[in-house]
């Protein structure tokens, strides 16, 4: 019985090993339906996926005897490569953004980047806010923590905080994380406008065609067309008497 190496980089090979690259001299067999064939030779699996028009693909190597499947190998491998690219579409790719601050930020820089900062968060992203020291602020620290306390309560709508405040040389940073109700309120948002959109009547086609006029109804006025006077209705004349017999 033949051992199966290692792959010399220290982990498994890239590739599954299929039909002659099997160096085991017997395996134990499964059929393309997940069916146990038992333990055959190499030769006689290899007539098996031949028959069948299939791969032997070695899908347990360190068993022993080595496990092996007959299948369709190139189309697995397709199947496979698709799950992973559907896989990554669906990935949800988190970034940190870090915005730097000074003890003494202008209050106009200081409210452009929590407005940018709030985009962020809204984007289900995460930031990092950074209060950077320079000289004789380093004994000021306090002044750092104001700043920091202010970011909190300024975004506590918006954010919750993912890493406390800490200090690091010269600067103190924080990360903060987005709220999970604000998520949940704009996935409900989101979902009300969706529903409402297909709840609302769809408007008629172009070109489709009118419904026909009834020829008994009158006539609509033309618009700005003062209507026309109804005549009064003819007098009606009593009819006379035929003379009686005289």
């Amino acid at each position: 019985m033949a051992i199966q190496q290692r792959d010399p980089r220290g982990g498994s090979n890239r590739d599954a090993r299929t039909n002659r690259r099997i160096k085991a001299r017997e395996v134990r067999a499964i059929g393309p339906e997940g069916e146990q064939l038992g333990v055959l030779t190499i030769e006689q699996a290899l007539a098996k996926a031949q028959e069948l028009g299939m791969d032997l693909v070695e899908v347990s190597p360190m068993a022993k005897p080595p496990v092996c499947k007959i299948m369709d190998y190139g189309k697995f491998k397709y199947l496979e490569k698709k799950k992973q690219n559907e896989a990554k579409k669906k990935q949800v790719v988190v970034q940190l953004k870090e915005v730097k601050l000074r003890p003494r930020t202008e209050e106009h820089d200081y409210v452009t980047k929590m407005k940018k900062v709030r985009e962020f968060l809204e984007e289900s992203n995460k930031a990092r806010i950074t209060v950077m020291f320079r000289g004789r602020e380093m004994s000021h620290r306090e002044l750092g923590q104001k700043v920091l306390q202010r970011v909190i309560d300024d975004l506590r709508e918006v954010a919750v905080i993912e890493s406390a405040p800490r200090t690091e040389g010269r600067q103190m940073f924080m990360i903060l994380g987005p709220n999970p109700k604000m998520l949940q309120s704009q996935r409900d948002r989101a979902r009300a406008l969706a529903e409402k959109a297909g709840s609302a009547p769809a408007a008629a086609a172009p070109g489709a065609p009118t419904p026909a006029a009834d020829p008994a109804a009158p006539a609509a006025p033309a618009a700005g067309a003062t209507p026309a006077a109804t005549p009064p209705p003819a007098a009606v004349e009593p009819s006379t008497p035929p003379p009686g017999p005289r």
